[in-house]
């Protein structure tokens, strides 16, 4: 088995992508051969020795996408280090960190399947024009006139780059 590392990733508006970018990038600076690939073109996990597997929240939970991924490898997954990460909007409003072990329930889906060695909650970004449903787009609308959220990206790259190097030694 090779060296290299897989980071899988499932998003709706790009912002968990680039997360998963940024842990890659990461990794490469130390030297480490990496792949980064949402999770619904990856069809084999058998060869990389770790597995970094991120997924937007939506409705407080995991995409279906990365769930799937998870049960449809998680006997591979079984035999590697796997560290999985989560990018939620709620970390993002006015008093998000209020919220941080409430989103880190999220992750219990994900901890049902396998067990990671380490897990991470960061916060996301809004883009209300990326919003899939018109539904969405409208409470997002009314949820920033009211001040619960601001629009933009809300992702803090030290938080992120310091996750990716202390899992780095644990991959």
């Amino acid at each position: 088995m090779s060296e290299k590392i897989l980071v899988a990733y499932a998003s709706r508006t790009g912002y968990t992508i680039g997360v998963a970018e940024e842990i890659a990038k990461v990794f490469q600076e130390r030297g480490r051969q990496v792949v980064v690939a949402p999770v619904q073109e990856i069809q084999d996990t058998t060869p990389y020795s770790s597995v970094v597997i991120g997924s937007a929240i939506q409705g407080s939970t995991w995409l279906p996408e990365a769930i799937q991924f998870l049960l449809k490898h998680q006997a591979d997954l079984t035999s590697k280090s796997l560290a999985a990460f989560q990018v939620c909007m709620t970390l993002a409003m006015r008093d998000g960190e209020n919220y941080r072990g409430y989103v880190n329930n999220f992750m219990k889906e994900v901890r049902a399947i396998i067990k990671p060695v380490a897990e991470a909650s960061f916060a996301g970004g809004l883009d209300i024009s990326r919003v899939p449903s018109l539904a969405d787009r409208i409470k997002f609308r009314l949820s920033v006139i009211m001040g619960i959220w601001k629009e933009g990206d809300h992702r803090d790259w030290k938080e992120i780059e310091t996750w990716a190097g202390k899992i780095d030694s644990m991959l």
